[in-house]
């Protein structure tokens, strides 16, 4: 099944709120971004930068074009139990 993020909203430093088109939303840290290598990589370790998100073709993108791959940010929150359905209180 094709999963694309449908929502994003920046709560502050890296972290995000994701809205994906199952159905499910939730929210992920990014910090772990700040130890990334490479040279598109690094604009995001700067917070300003880093909220510069925005979704592009359903996945989360920057205007350096590095985006992050949909269904792979979906199993990765869906395997740490950061999804619920949309609609359901945050626990």
């Amino acid at each position: 099944m094709m999963i694309d993020v449908i929502g994003v909203r920046r709560l502050g430093d890296f972290r995000l709120e994701i809205e994906f088109s199952d159905g499910t939303v939730g929210e992920r840290d990014f910090s772990f971004v700040r130890e990334k290598t490479g040279v598109m990589a690094q604009p995001l370790k700067d917070p300003a930068y880093f909220a510069r998100v925005f979704i592009e073709d359903g996945a989360l993108t920057w205007p350096n074009g590095y985006d992050w791959d949909p269904i792979a940010l979906h199993d990765e929150m869906k395997d740490a139990g950061e999804l619920r359905r949309v609609g359901d209180a945050a626990e």
